[in-house]
């Protein structure tokens, strides 16, 4: 199971107590804020793209979509988002549970800009039921983040 590669993972740091496992689903940015009781611009969604043959991890706030013509003009091409097979495959993590954590070394990660608004964030711990609450710093150490980018903008 995916969380329990979440929590070997943090445990190399202590933190693996820190994975919170929920009693009812958080596989949505408005199920997760939800069920950790705190606003969905704070749940850090990951979103799983294919650039050049390869998996990228897009890390945004809950209350951002990814801005096709930024990620166009950054990555040099059209975002195309991973399958659910995909996603098991190359990522490790199901959807619904996709994280930065605990993903193969290839799999790069990004941090949006909008995310640097917040003291702590909730990103999914490997399942569609888990969190962890991180600050911005936390995110970007633990997350192994290549760089910070600017690639979403507001939901309507």
């Amino acid at each position: 199971m995916s969380v329990e590669k979440v929590k070997a993972y943090f445990a190399q740091f202590g933190m693996e107590q820190n994975v919170i496992e929920l009693d009812q689903s958080s596989a949505t940015v408005e199920l997760a804020a939800k069920a950790l009781h705190t606003e969905g611009k704070r749940i850090a969604k990951t979103m799983s793209f294919l650039v050049n043959g390869k998996a990228i991890l897009v890390v945004t706030a809950g209350d951002m979509k990814i801005d096709n013509a930024k990620f166009r003009h950054h990555f040099g091409c059209k975002a195309k988002m991973l399958s659910a097979e995909e996603l098991v495959t190359l990522v490790g993590h199901a959807q619904g549970g996709v994280c930065p954590f605990a993903v193969p070394e290839n799999v790069v990660t990004y941090l949006d800009e909008s995310l640097k608004r917040f003291t702590t964030v909730f990103p999914a711990a490997g399942s569609a039921n888990s969190a962890i609450e991180l600050t911005i710093p936390q995110l970007e150490k633990y997350s192994n983040f290549c760089e910070w980018i600017d690639v979403s903008k507001p939901k309507e």
